[in-house]
């Protein structure tokens, strides 16, 4: 789990104890049930991905605690839901998991100063940098229409970086920009189409500012990030393989997370907290920028 996903789990459990409703806490019912549910469709025929989500099998959390409406509770993934232990518990954890991108040897060195000084490196945890794709994780809703994608995410400012960080994503036919035209966006240029039920999103022109995790797994400029969403009843199923030959020896495909709707219809996403300043009192001059 990175620190990231510690984070928003921390600041989950702080707006479950004022009784939010936060969608990032999400809702669900267990998985077996809401995959019976008829999975809902658009006019076209497509699946419908809109609504509010929660992360949970193979996301930033452990399981869910459900209320008598449907809302649930993102536990954290520590030893007894303990808020204590979380950015330790965090960092073992997520190092004990396998599955990680592989890096060129001539690489090592980099990767292992970034790794050992993540403190100052890690352009969000300090820095209040976007986390880019596909380190942000999954939305807090999706909205569909027949052209377009709208991504609303809750979790950006909970590691330090910019809060309510937003993704619009063209699913009308268009192709991906020549990278004669790239120009290295934080979360890229993304264009969507279906593959059967799955949404398929493609995403390139990034900078190279960003990371993909927060032990030092950084990209170069051409990294191409291919996400899917699969939609069956109450859940969704994401995943994201990253593609880098520049740094990488092979495509990383991450864990998949899967995505569980909430059901109570009183349910709004909420305001995050903004990125926290700590530069103002150290200002030696007044010039305007």
């Amino acid at each position: 789990m990175t620190r990231l996903a510690v984070a928003v789990a921390a600041a989950m459990l702080v707006a479950a104890a004022a009784g939010s409703r936060m969608s990032a806490q999400g809702a669900q019912r267990p998985q077996s049930a809401a995959q019976t549910v008829a999975t809902p469709r658009t006019a076209d025929g497509h699946p419908d991905l809109s609504g509010l989500y929660a992360a949970g099998a193979g996301g930033a959390a452990g399981g869910p605690r459900i209320d008598d409406v449907g809302n649930i509770t993102v536990l954290l993934n520590t030893r007894n839901d303990s808020p204590v232990t979380f950015e330790t518990d965090g960092a073992l954890n997520s190092r004990a998991d396998p599955n990680v991108p592989v890096y060129k040897p001539e690489f090592w060195t980099r990767l292992q100063e970034y790794d050992d000084d993540a403190a100052h490196f890690d352009p969000s945890q300090y820095s209040c940098m976007p986390l880019g794709v596909p380190r942000i994780g999954t939305p807090a809703q999706i909205i569909q229409t027949a052209k377009q994608l709208i991504f609303l995410y809750q979790s950006g400012g909970a590691a330090g970086s910019p809060g309510n960080q937003y993704r619009v994503i063209p699913i009308d036919g268009r192709a991906l920009p020549p990278k004669s035209e790239w120009e290295g966006y934080w979360y890229g240029q993304a264009v969507g189409h279906w593959e059967g039920d799955t949404m398929v999103i493609e995403v390139v022109d990034f900078n190279d500012d960003t990371w993909l995790g927060n032990q030092g797994y950084f990209h170069s400029a051409d990294m191409k990030v291919t996400e899917r969403l699969t939609r069956t009843g109450n859940t969704i199923r994401y995943q994201a393989t990253v593609e880098d030959p520049k740094v990488l020896i092979k495509p990383w495909v991450m864990n998949p997370r899967t995505m569980n709707l909430n059901t109570d219809p009183l349910a709004l996403l909420e305001e995050s907290p903004p990125c926290s300043e700590r530069d103002l009192s150290h200002l030696v001059s007044k010039e305007h920028h």
